[in-house]
């Protein structure tokens, strides 16, 4: 086998362990109960509207695309995991929106050069393993004078420290491969994209997370739900003594970040603020 053959067939083993990742647990759940609203500020940041044809990157279940639709535009939904496509279609029919669900891997876009006026990733693109491929093809897909949209986590933001609090449990990284909070950090996008953009808007925002009544509840919301924590308990299965000490590592995580224990002033009594940073540019002429 060749060396090119042989790296090709890494990548593909890589996109798969990826792709199951995402499937397990239920993330269309946990977008809509946790941050439902994330997708819709990103829309509206980007100036999506009628007319315009927009591609939405890592959409998951379609936090950003079906506000996209519902804006008007000509959307496409476009994930690594199609086994989340079924929630979003269910959500878009009930809301009305009509959009495309395509299966795609967000650092080889099955699209043409300049194809989309917008293209924009909520929680999505950060989690492809090679930043620099992928910020490429966001670039390449979006016509000149475009958009391009980003909402990611900050590494020093809530989950930014959860993904820290649980890289100690998890098996080493592949070659390559970097952190997925690293697109909240507004340089690290800039260097990602370079002079291929112009006009950048970054700040960093937060959104309010009051779902949870205790910091276990959140600790176990994210074990049963969320893809990257199972993969991680998944990793230490057979070791009991590391799973109970991650179980506390993210019982504390939560309760230091706690603004509201006792106070009333959420639906529930854990009250959080998850750190994200919002970025749009032009695709430069």
């Amino acid at each position: 086998m060749t060396m090119q053959n042989s790296a090709a067939e890494a990548d593909r083993a890589l996109k798969s362990k990826h792709r199951a990742m995402w499937a397990q647990g239920d993330y269309p759940s946990l977008a809509a109960d946790v941050i439902p609203e994330l997708g819709a500020i990103l829309v509206e940041a980007c100036g999506v509207r009628s007319g315009l044809r927009v591609l939405d990157v890592g959409a998951g279940s379609g936090n950003a695309a079906i506000p996209a639709a519902l804006a008007g535009a000509d959307v496409v939904a476009s994930d690594l995991t199609p086994e989340l496509f079924d929630a979003g279609r269910a959500v878009a029919e009930k809301q009305g929106a009509q959009l495309t669900w395509q299966e795609a891997d967000a650092e080889a876009l099955p699209f043409g050069d300049a194809e989309f006026d917008t293209v924009l990733s909520c929680v999505g693109v950060m989690f492809a393993p090679h930043h620099q491929q992928a910020a490429d093809e966001l670039v390449r897909v979006c016509r000149p004078g475009g958009t391009i949209g980003l909402l990611s986590w900050t590494p020093q933001g809530f989950i930014g420290r959860m993904f820290a609090a649980m890289k100690p449990y998890a098996p080493p990284p592949p070659p390559g491969a970097q952190p997925p909070p690293l697109w909240g950090d507004e340089d690290h996008v800039r260097a990602l994209l370079g002079d291929r953009v112009t006009d950048v808007g970054a700040e960093r925002r937060t959104v309010r997370v009051d779902r949870f009544e205790t910091p276990e509840m959140f600790r176990d919301y994210f074990k049963e739900r969320y893809g990257p924590t199972i993969s991680v308990y998944k990793n230490i299965a057979d070791e009991p003594e590391r799973a109970a000490a991650l179980d506390a590592a993210l019982v504390d995580l939560a309760r230091d970040g706690d603004l509201g224990t006792g106070s009333g002033s959420g639906s529930g009594e854990t009250v959080l603020e998850w750190e994200y940073l919002l970025f749009t540019a032009r695709r430069a002429g």
